[in-house]
């Protein structure tokens, strides 16, 4: 018989699911199964209402007008980056900056405190997990001011060398860039450790949280991190919108990283001098209707809660795991631990091209991501030209992992030998 709490559990994914519109469609005539969240996450009713409401009643500028649309507007603007501060718990409002995404907030860093600061030798510490959008601006400044981008190695099991990284930190590091969660992997890096480390060096640390937002509660104070980057449309929230937190101190000394309109105090043809914080680095209109959408997005997670998003996202992690490894031909790459690991799996089925499972599940109206994942240099260490792989939201159900399991178990047996 089953349990009250299975009937509970299932429930809720119920529930859930039921409050994202795009799952009422088919796909290629299936129910749709979404499993590239690692991507980018549904929207649940909440935030699409809330950006359509922002176009219907109160669509204006924001700091730019008296009237009281443009007053509205702003005062959404403000009290969404004042929410993300207490979400977070950052030590103050002006210590959030709206970008466009988490690449958007990492090349900030880059062209701002990086090339400001840095000098020929000195070095910048990432890793082979990386996602190229924490690579690129990295070998980008380097280049320009004569820096040395070094990776830390990993283990045959994807987690980090935390002896080769301590060997690596010396004196000449300056900066440390490093994913929270690994957008291929799932695997937690031991963030709080690192920064530690990192600043009795004397480095600052950037921490691309991406992955981590939508799954376990952030706190950059405890973590003490100086900057810490994340998107809105990995947590049920809009495209176009970013978060960049770094501490007042930094982002106090850090030049503009774009000129325009709002990042101004006062203009003269032979001067202009810079608006305070946050504004310093706003410049232009923002995404304002992705603004007023992600406020609906943070109070879902939070009526959620994370020890119940966790909670159901690691048990559809193991489930979906014990039953990939039942299915013959399958290679799981990565540590296995759901406790040291987020809702990710990524996998392939031998003597089969991963482009060719993606598309043959896709048929089946099942969603996963294929290629190099936007983490080459993680693929070159595994000799690989790509993977598949699923990722886990908080609407996701056994059944969805069920489906998805009989469709590859299918795939297997008629295109493989």
């Amino acid at each position: 018989m089953e349990s009250i709490f299975n009937k509970n559990r299932k429930k809720l994914h119920t529930n859930i699911k039921s409050r994202f519109p795009i799952f009422q469609q088919k796909i290629h005539k299936h129910p749709l199964v979404y499993l590239d969240n690692a991507a980018t996450t549904q929207k649940p009713y909440t935030v699409i209402n809330a950006i359509q409401q922002y176009y219907q009643k109160h669509n204006a500028n924001i700091h730019r007008a008296a009237h009281t649309l443009s007053m509205q507007s702003t005062q959404k603007v403000e009290n969404t980056r004042k929410k993300i501060q207490q979400w977070i718990n950052a030590k103050a409002a002006e210590e959030i900056i709206f970008t466009s995404g988490t690449t958007s907030s990492i090349n900030l860093v880059a062209q701002t405190y990086a090339k400001a600061y840095l000098r020929s030798n000195d070095e910048i510490l990432i890793s082979l997990l990386e996602h190229h959008a924490n690579i690129v601006p990295w070998q980008m400044v380097a280049q320009t001011v004569g820096a040395i981008v070094k990776a830390i190695p990993i283990t045959s099991q994807g987690t980090l060398d935390m002896h080769d990284f301590e060997k690596m930190l010396t004196n000449k590091t300056k900066i440390v860039a490093l994913v929270h969660v690994s957008s291929t992997l799932g695997i937690i890096n031991p963030i709080a450790e690192i920064i530690q480390k990192a600043h009795e060096k004397g480095a600052i640390v950037l921490i691309d949280g991406a992955q981590s937002i939508a799954h376990m509660p952030i706190d950059v104070q405890k973590l003490d991190a100086d900057f810490f980057t994340f998107s809105a449309h990995k947590a049920y929230g809009p495209t176009g919108l970013g978060i960049l937190y770094g501490k007042k101190y930094l982002l106090d000394k850090m030049p503009p990283y774009q000129g325009g309109g709002a990042m101004v105090d006062q203009v003269t043809i032979p001067k202009t001098t810079y608006n305070i914080l946050p504004y310093k680095f706003e410049a232009g209109t923002p995404p304002i209707a992705s603004i007023h959408g992600f406020y609906e997005s943070i109070n879902f997670i939070q009526k959620i809660d994370y020890t119940s998003i966790a909670k159901i996202e690691n048990e559809l992690l193991i489930y979906a795991q014990h039953q990939l490894q039942n299915l013959p031909n399958i290679k799981i790459y990565g540590i296995k631990d759901a406790v040291h690991k987020t809702g990710i799996i990524a996998f392939n089925i031998q003597s089969m091209h991963h482009f060719d499972v993606g598309l043959l599940l896709d048929a089946k109206g099942i969603a996963v991501r294929t290629g190099l994942l936007c983490t080459q240099p993680l693929m070159d260490f595994w000799k690989l030209e790509g993977m598949i792989r699923m990722s886990l939201a908080i609407y996701n159900t056994k059944e969805d992992i069920d489906i998805t399991i009989e469709a590859l178990r299918y795939i297997i047996q008629k295109h493989t030998k």
